[in-house]
């Protein structure tokens, strides 16, 4: 509801006639239309038991108002009382057949009854008597979007938008839907046409910065967050869209800048302290970037990425001890988490801790990760530690994940050969061979006793001549 600022005094003097009445217990007069007032700024802010105080003097002093009597019907629709809602509804078609709000509130009660279709119908109805035709589209578009028929929800949206162009809600409603459909470069074109219409409207310019920079189209994005951040010099979102921008461009320190300045508009986030870090190691920026990754980590200590960050940090350094240091302080925090018992292992593994080593990629593997090179880790950790029957066991069980890996069939290979089994490792070796016989000289690289044995040489002689690859 727009006000004036002459209405807007009027309506500040109604609240504060009414809240004045509630504690002197005097019964003061007001019209229809300042209790209406009232009772939806009650219903507005949260304070149902004042509005519903209001509603009984209104309809005390205006027995007969239509206009209360909607306000009323909002209200049983609120408690859930849409039987009684309905019947008082049915009352008030009786005498004004043609008042659109009648018709908006059936819909309410059809929608909040799942029935959606006679929804629709109802609020077309509105459609032909209403002034409000922003609205009554609006909320088409939403009826819409609780069928799922996206492509009604955002032609309705577009029209709320055309009768309205200021209505923000209404513009996300639209790029929600365009993206739904995966129609990304249309939205594009769509919120192009509107910011010609609309130049100063920071929310099209920022949706179009995000949709551009999931197109990857990074350039225009940042000239979207640009034009988003110049019209609103505190719109936080845009400057967070900005500096990841900044970063995908390599523009680190102007990265920074932007980082900073969600700083200045919020209270510091993790995230923030994170990228920040990010974009100075980029830079060569050692001591600032491990500031901001131990900020990161003091801000959010159950943030994963920001341990793995100071670890990640410590590796590309060779720096193990401090990397294993960080590492056993995040495992201390979450000692469950794949991630960590990956790096756990690797380090480990670099510092030639092999039971240490096979610990963390154990764990890794027992809290989630499957990824093929935690297994292979895994397994020749194993294999230098001489657990050859272990490792045999563990790589049986990661076929369940990877049945065509020819990384795999190599290492059994290897193994069962190294064990005497040649029957299986014949087996294996011809598997491997099968998926990828160029790499045969991973078995020479991995396993070089079995690889010299006659038989082997063989196999491997035979495979080269038949030229299959």
């Amino acid at each position: 509801m727009y006000l004036s600022e002459e209405d807007d005094d009027d309506y500040n003097l109604s609240l504060s006639k009414f809240e004045s009445m509630l504690k002197t217990n005097k019964v003061l007069f007001f019209d229809s239309e300042e209790f209406e007032e009232i009772i939806l700024h009650y219903l507005d802010i949260g304070k149902v038991n004042l509005a519903k105080k209001a509603l009984k003097l209104a309809l005390d002093q205006h027995p007969n108002s239509s206009g209360l009597k909607l306000v009323q019907v909002e209200m049983y629709i609120y408690d859930e009382k849409l039987d009684l809602a309905e019947k008082l509804l049915n009352e008030l078609y009786n005498i004004e057949p043609t008042n659109e709000e009648i018709y908006i509130q059936r819909a309410t009660i059809f929608s909040k009854r799942n029935q959606h279709d006679e929804a629709v119908a109802c609020l077309k109805t509105a459609l032909e008597y209403t002034d409000d035709l922003a609205d009554v589209y609006n909320l088409l578009g939403m009826e819409f979007l609780f069928m799922d028929e996206l492509e009604s929800a955002k032609e309705n949206f577009i029209k709320c938008l055309e009768e309205d162009y200021e209505d923000q809600a209404a513009l996300y409603n639209v790029v929600y839907c365009f993206e739904f459909l995966d129609q990304n470069e249309e939205a594009i074109v769509y919120l192009n046409n509107y910011i010609d219409e609309n130049p100063y409207s920071e929310i099209a310019w920022h949706q179009a910065g995000r949709l551009n920079y999931g197109l990857k189209k990074y350039e225009e994005a940042l000239r979207a967050f640009d034009y988003a951040t110049l019209i609103d010099d505190e719109f936080l979102g845009a400057f967070m869209e900005k500096a990841k921008t900044l970063e995908k461009l390599k523009r680190f320190e102007e990265a920074i800048v932007a980082y900073n300045r969600t700083i200045e508009l919020d209270d510091p986030t993790s995230y923030a302290f994170l990228r920040i870090g990010k974009c100075h190691e980029r830079l060569g920026n050692k001591k600032e970037a491990i500031e901001f990754y131990n900020k990161t980590v003091h801000e959010d200590p159950l943030l994963d990425k920001g341990w793995i960050a100071i670890t990640d940090f410590y590796l590309r350094q060779k720096n193990f001890q401090k990397a294993l240091y960080f590492l056993n302080k995040a495992l201390s925090i979450d000692n469950q988490n794949k991630r960590y018992w990956k790096r756990y292992g690797s380090i480990n593994k670099e510092m030639q801790f092999y039971e240490e080593a096979e610990l963390g990629y154990r764990k890794a593997v027992e809290y989630g990760d499957t990824e093929l090179d935690t297994w292979l880790f895994w397994v020749d950790t194993l294999q230098f530690m001489g657990e050859f029957e272990t490792a045999i066991k563990t790589l049986l069980q990661s076929t369940e994940f990877f049945p065509e890996s020819f990384e795999i069939e190599y290492r059994l290979a290897g193994l069962y050969f190294m064990l005497g089994e040649d029957k299986k490792g014949k087996f294996h070796i011809s598997n491997a061979l099968r998926l990828n016989g160029k790499n045969y000289l991973l078995l020479k690289e991995l396993f070089p006793v079995a690889w010299n044995r006659r038989m082997v040489q063989n196999i491997i002689k035979k495979h080269l001549e038949s030229g299959k690859f």
